[in-house]
């Protein structure tokens, strides 16, 4: 079977236009600390195998529609560049039509900080402006620790942080996150959780 070559092309990290409106900071910190890690070759390396996929959308701009908090961790750490994957070409269309394309196919999140829908007018127009939701954090310190499984579904850590942002108080999240973490794999574990992509089912006895 013959794979079509994905198009590649260098592009800078300022450039990139985001698709959702927050990421986990201690999401973004973990990745910086793992990038700080590697020598010069598996710097190269890395980024040769972590391609960002991206929409060209209006005026010819990259729109990033995964790896959000991996962009933003490479731009605080000073690259400049990473290679992107273009998944589909929409710049012909106006603004509009090409945010409802987004919406329909799932490529977008406009979901706010507190899990509030927004207009795509507000979502950043750069990786930096992005805003820390603490939930989305704990959403993927929960999947690592086995509370769910890896998912195919779009956006699934942001379903699962909404989920734990209405069972688990802010406060709790920032003060302790090692006690958010025990309360959130309980609450993984329940049937109220069932409808979350990834569940992983109740807990035995």
């Amino acid at each position: 079977m013959a794979n079509r070559e994905p198009l590649l092309n260098p592009v800078p990290i300022s450039e990139l236009r985001p698709t959702q409106m927050t990421v986990g900071l201690r999401e973004v910190a973990e990745k910086r600390r793992r990038w700080q890690e590697y020598d010069a070759e598996k710097k190269a390396a890395f980024l040769g195998a972590h391609m960002i996929p991206t929409l060209l959308g209006p005026k010819k701009r990259h729109y990033v529609i995964d790896h959000h908090h991996l962009s933003r961790a490479l731009h605080e750490e000073g690259v400049k560049d990473v290679l992107v994957t273009v998944v589909a070409d929409l710049h012909h269309l106006d603004k509009d039509a090409f945010w409802t394309v987004c919406d329909h196919k799932s490529w977008v999140h406009p979901y706010d900080h507190e899990g509030i829908r927004r207009d795509f007018a507000d979502i950043p127009k750069a990786m930096s402006d992005l805003k820390d939701d603490p939930f989305r954090s704990l959403a993927g310190e929960l999947r690592r620790a086995g509370g769910f499984a890896k998912d195919t579904t779009p956006f699934s850590e942001f379903l699962w942080a909404d989920y734990l942002r209405r069972n688990i108080k802010e406060k709790r999240v920032e003060d302790d996150f090692s006690a958010a973490l025990e309360k959130a794999l309980s609450l993984a574990k329940s049937k109220e959780a069932g409808y979350l992509p990834g569940w992983c089912g109740p807990s035995k006895g």
